[in-house]
């Protein structure tokens, strides 16, 4: 027999399953994009919160990952895919070990 779900586990499932429900509303309704816009409309929000919290070097922080986003995508454009794949493995490999559990 387990043991019942402590305030903040059920608080933490709640938002998994929050979070998992209105990405799937957004690919429903906009597909691929609308999956994007709900990260960045969700990202966007934490950064405000962030700021809020005194702690702005997050705004340097988003803004070097949209720059390297950016660098990314231009060698991809021009024949070079290998940083694009490389931060694509990466990224996985973060959200894999460190993202939200299921």
């Amino acid at each position: 027999m387990t043991r019942p779900l402590s305030s903040v586990e059920r608080s933490i499932h709640g938002r998994m399953s929050w979070l998992q429900e209105e990405e799937r509303k957004a690919i429903e309704s906009r597909g691929e994009i609308g999956r994007m816009e709900f990260w960045l409309r969700l990202a966007r929000s934490e950064i405000a919160k962030e700021v809020k919290a005194g702690r702005g070097d997050v705004i340097t922080a988003f803004t070097l990952l949209c720059r390297l986003f950016k660098l990314v995508l231009e060698k991809r454009q021009a024949g070079d895919p290998r940083l694009f794949d490389h931060l694509m493995q990466y990224a996985d490999t973060v959200l894999k070990q460190h993202g939200p559990r299921n």
